[in-house]
């Protein structure tokens, strides 16, 4: 029972950082660390929380989570798990119920990241096909394709095979050439980064828990952040008042919405991060000190060991 406890306490507090980083200052000075703390924090949570649960309900086998979930397997073919617990009362239905909830849980979040991955990748396909049909190069433009719209709209897919970014002509109307370079700049950086598959998690998350508001608070906080990485990788060909002066621009032109499974420079949903990216752009503050981003890191590897251990406290 005490990995149980332990693990619990780990969940628990998992959440209380989640929050803690959600309202901190820091990550808009390290964006890339802070992704990465919301990554170890969220695995963190979900394996600790499935741990406990079968910590608990495994407990009469005194082998842990890991070795207890073996020592389950071998009983549910051998047919003994069921009338064993049974025989223990009310005690061993609270067994049976945490194992059912833990096996529950694992599949309810394995639903979430399967259903949206296949979901991104076939509206992505689609998207993709129909860009075939309605988009084009365009001199001005070189390494993306112009779709004649009037709507300001500047947007990346992402894939294996094919990647595109996207300009309208409506961007191209409300911006020069130097602020264009930005916005490629920027839209290039989530596509060789691959900032997709740093956001799938997330979104698989938001996706098994639609009613959940303080999931869909967290997601924001990352997609956010990412934006912050694409617009520091942007800085180093741009400058940081050309970046800023098109996510303005877009602001003013009012952006088109984003179609589903493509990330943008600037999202209609998102004019509220909007004003801390062209704040940050054009009053940046000190970055995050490498000591500081080398503590944080190490204690989000940490806190993935220790959850890795407790999963084979025997008690």
């Amino acid at each position: 029972m005490v990995s149980a406890a332990l693990l619990s306490l780990v969940a628990v507090g998992c959440v209380l950082a989640m929050e803690a980083l959600h309202r901190a200052e820091w990550p808009s000075r390290g964006p890339y660390t802070a992704v990465i703390t919301w990554q170890a924090l969220g695995l963190a949570w979900g394996v600790s929380t499935i741990g406990a649960l079968l910590a608990y309900g495994l407990s009469t086998y005194e082998l842990g989570a890991a070795a207890g979930l073996l020592a389950l397997v071998t009983d549910v073919v051998s047919g003994e798990l069921v009338l064993t617990e049974l025989s223990r009362g009310l005690e061993g239905v609270s067994h049976i119920a945490a194992v059912v909830l833990a096996i529950a849980l694992t599949l309810v979040l394995f639903y979430g990241l399967v259903s949206s991955f296949v979901h991104v990748v076939r509206v992505r396909r689609r998207h993709h096909d129909l860009l075939e049909l309605v988009a084009s190069e365009h001199p001005d433009v070189p390494g993306a394709r112009v779709v004649d719209h009037p709507a300001a709209a500047a947007y990346c897919l992402p894939g294996v095979l094919r990647s595109q970014v996207v300009i309208s002509a409506g961007a191209l109307a409300v911006l020069d050439h130097r602020e264009l370079a930005a916005v490629l700049a920027h839209e290039h950086a989530h596509l060789r980064q691959r900032h997709d598959l740093v956001l799938l998690p997330f979104s698989s998350l938001k996706r098994a828990f639609p009613r959940v508001p303080l999931i869909r608070t967290y997601y924001e906080s990352v997609a956010l952040l990412i934006e912050m990485c694409a617009d520091d990788q942007a800085r180093r060909t741009s400058s940081s008042r050309e970046l800023a002066m098109a996510l303005l621009r877009f602001g003013a032109a009012g952006p088109a919405p984003v179609p589903a499974g493509a990330m943008a420079a600037l999202e209609a949903s998102a004019q509220a991060g909007v004003v801390r990216r062209v704040n940050r752009l054009l009053r940046p503050d000190t970055e995050l000190p490498y000591h500081a981003g080398a503590f944080i890191m190490g204690g989000s590897a940490f806190l993935l060991a220790s959850v890795t251990c407790l999963w084979h406290i025997p008690v």
